[in-house]
Parts: C-alpha cells; structure tokens; sequence
C-alpha cells in the first residue's frame, strides 16, 4: 500500500475556491492528493462531512493532523509551509491580504454564483442572472484596470493574490465571458498559465466530468 501524501485536500472538479490551493500545491510541486468531495449529492451536507468543516464547505486542506477550511487561509498556511508564492516584505503581505479579500469579498463572490447560475442551474432567474452578471464584469473591470502595467497582482512573480483570483477565471467557457475584453485580465491569465506544472481545474481535481442527471 502506498504511503499516504504530505498534503490531503477535500475538492471537486467545479470548485473554483477548491482550484486555489490545488493549483498552488501542483505549481510548488508539493506531495498532495485530492479527496474527492461529492458536492452534488450532498456530501457536505452530512454530519460526517460536517465534523471535518463545521461550514460545510469546500476546499479542506488535511495537514499534519490538522484540518484547514477556507481558500484564503488555505493559500496563506501553504505559502509559510512550501515556502512558495508568499510575501518578500510586510508590505507585500498586507498588499496580498488586500487582494484576497477582494477577491472572496467580490471577484470569486460575483463570478462563482453568475457562472454556477449559468452552468448549473436549469432554468435561472433572469433578473438574478443580469444583476450577479454586472457585478461581476464590475469586478472584472477592477482586475483589468489593475493589472495595466503589471506582470502580476502585487509583485514581479506570481503570489498567492493570482493563484486566489484566478480560481474561477479559467472556467470562461461556463462564464461566458470573452476574455479579449479585458486585455489586461487576459495576458495576465496567460502567464499563469504557462508556469510550469499548471493545470486546468478538471484535469487537476476528480469529478469531471459530471455524470448526466437522469
């Protein structure tokens, strides 16, 4: 039997917030593996599911006896422990934690329920559908205009501010979004995607795809 990895983390394949620390654990070349966490059917409903993270969520790091829920915390913890994508300077960690708040706050907020709204959802509400889709691109709008000039979300190398921000942003074809619109964003996206090691969200993470509703 082989030996269990450093890292466990609970995900599924459509988890955006999930895709943050997986895609970090893949870049810095960690010893990881995903758990598959069966979100449609309910699993993080159950009590079982429940004693590992009270909110019921995902993503779940499992480290060392101890269980980490929350992307954000998630990010910040792997950064002290591979020593990979975290602040030089306290100023870039405060600039960072301005970036991951945001991006819980409105970019992933935004974008994740628009896109699940759009994907997932049978027969949305029109109204709903229109207002979380202008708050979105709003937020879009926001990283574009930030990114003019940059490289990278604070520094000049990839942080754990762009592997938080991204987490849904590669899934365009379920946002419906033409990332040619928002240059900044694109060219951005691109070279996150050219790091060594960089995986789609349904390549990295079991789940994909969804078996048909019958």
């Amino acid at each position: 039997m082989a030996p269990a990895s450093e890292y466990t983390l609970y995900c599924f394949a459509q988890s955006g917030n999930a895709y943050k620390p997986a895609l970090m654990l893949e870049l810095a070349g960690a010893d990881w593996q995903p758990r598959f966490v069966d979100f449609f059917n309910g699993e993080t409903r159950t009590p079982a599911y429940r004693a590992i993270n009270v909110m019921g969520e995902v993503p779940v790091l499992e480290h060392r006896g101890r269980h980490l829920a929350q992307s954000g915390a998630i990010l910040d913890y792997l950064a002290e422990t591979t020593g990979r994508f975290g602040p030089a300077d306290p100023d870039e960690r405060r600039e960072i934690m301005r970036w991951l708040l945001f991006d819980n706050h409105k970019l992933t907020s935004y974008t994740a329920t628009y896109r699940f709204m759009r994907a997932f959802v049978k027969a949305p509400d029109p109204a709903l559908l229109q207002e979380f889709g202008k708050r979105a691109e709003a937020a879009w709008r926001v990283l574009n205009a930030h990114l003019d000039g940059r490289t990278f979300i604070v520094a000049d190398r990839p942080t754990i501010a762009d592997l938080s921000l991204c987490g849904y942003l590669y899934f365009d074809d379920e946002i419906g979004v033409d990332w040619n619109m928002y240059p900044h964003g694109r060219d951005w996206l691109a070279r996150l995607r050219a790091l060594p090691r960089w995986t789609h969200p349904y390549e990295l993470m079991p789940g994909h795809p969804r078996p048909a509703v019958t």
